[in-house]
């Protein structure tokens, strides 16, 4: 992946709220407005509940098309700070779990914001929170200088909560094309890397929102 731009710019924009009531800081890359935090929402944008499992370590991998959604280990005191993880089917839903006038990020977009910020080899330290507060040490090269601010999450792998402190999965909503029962996702490692692949839509990953 080629970069296209190595300056970050970017400005604080206005908060933005979901059906829950949870507040999104956001930021603008580039051309593009993004989340400051992952998705947090129980519900579609109509209202309707987006279920969860009980208990959260339920195996779902044998569902042809599951939606549900989860706090980091079931733990609702995870969400404030990580957000929840999703399943696929979930997210592109018709009745849309973004706020209105923002959308699940596609490929292309993360494609877009990637570039902007300098490629895949060092585009990760300047999306990753710096420090050692929520990644685990060391987290070389983490500045932030995007405003993204991302965390590590974790992941849900089987019946398998794991990850948190080492890194975070990303959906998007663009389809795998070679393969309609996967979809692209991105990894945000802890050694700055950024790093693109499918994955089989039964996975469980978080999301970031962006304005339309």
């Amino acid at each position: 992946m080629q970069a296209q731009q190595n300056n970050v710019k970017k400005t604080d924009g206005a908060p933005v709220s979901d059906i829950d009531g949870n507040i999104y800081h956001t930021v603008t890359i580039g051309t593009q407005t993004w989340m400051c935090e992952n998705l947090k929402t129980t519900r579609y944008r109509n209202g309707d509940s987006i279920g969860t499992t009980n208990p959260a370590t339920v195996d779902i991998s044998k569902e042809i098309a599951p939606k549900y959604q989860w706090a980091y280990k079931g733990k609702e005191s995870n969400v404030a700070t990580y957000g929840r993880i999703y399943t696929w089917h979930t997210l592109t839903d018709n009745r849309k779990v973004c706020p209105t006038g923002w959308h699940v990020s596609s490929d292309a977009e993360w494609i877009t914001l990637v570039n902007y910020l300098g490629g895949d080899k060092i585009a990760g330290a300047k999306l990753k929170e710096e420090y050692t507060c929520h990644w685990k040490s060391p987290n070389p090269g983490a500045g932030n200088k995007s405003g993204f601010v991302i965390l590590p999450s974790g992941n849900i792998l089987g019946d398998l909560f794991i990850g948190i402190g080492e890194g975070d999965h990303y959906w998007t909503s663009t389809e795998f094309v070679e393969d309609n029962n996967s979809a692209w996702r991105w990894l945000i490692t802890g050694n700055g890397f950024v790093q693109r692949a499918q994955c089989p839509t039964g996975c469980r990953w978080v999301v970031r929102c962006i304005k339309d």
